[in-house]
């Protein structure tokens, strides 16, 4: 049995890469939640008019990592003080958002990202928006495994590959052999 996470934290290829890492991570699908559109296209969302955040959904095997370790994988690899932005991607699109599937999932969510801002270990507060998830809408096939389909373009070894590298070094014991 494996249970969802559905999280937004800038370019959905740099946090499926992450994610993408781990022991205990049945899959990581990139999409799109979290807006007033219905089916809405990459160009729609990267326009910024659908209301949408480049998300990903990762399926993972709770005997393996907790949601919690979910979290604090997703909060290692993205800046979750930066209002709708992340590096060089800038608008709503892009935004820290953490999307739950049940009330457990949003107490869990609520209570970390206070602790984050109680712990002070960000100089700027947490702007992660904690909402239930409506609807996922998976992005299309070419943006699925980006990362590992195109380690050589320039964007990806820019800014998705130090993240992988970043969980590489912080979570070894559960990287993937």
């Amino acid at each position: 049995m494996t249970e969802t996470a559905t999280l937004g934290g800038g370019c959905f290829w740099c946090v499926e890469a992450a994610f993408e890492e781990l022991a205990g991570v049945e899959s990581v699908t990139s999409g799109y939640a979290g807006g007033h559109a219905d089916d809405p296209s990459y160009r729609e969302v990267c326009a910024g008019t659908t209301g949408h955040a480049e998300v990903v959904q990762v399926e993972y095997d709770p005997a393996a990592m907790d949601y919690e370790d979910v979290l604090e994988v997703f909060f290692t690899v993205h800046d979750p003080t930066q209002k709708n932005r992340q590096g060089p991607d800038v608008g709503t699109q892009y935004r820290s958002i953490i999307l739950t599937h049940d009330d457990d999932q949003h107490a869990t969510a609520e209570r970390y990202v206070a602790a984050l801002d109680e712990d002070g270990g960000y100089d700027d507060p947490v702007v992660t928006e904690i909402e239930p998830l409506e609807t996922f809408y998976r992005a299309e096939e070419k943006h699925q495994n980006y990362f590992e389909k195109n380690p050589r373009d320039a964007y990806c070894r820019m800014h998705a590959q130090p993240k992988v590298e970043k969980v590489r070094e912080k979570f070894r014991e559960n990287v993937e052999a």
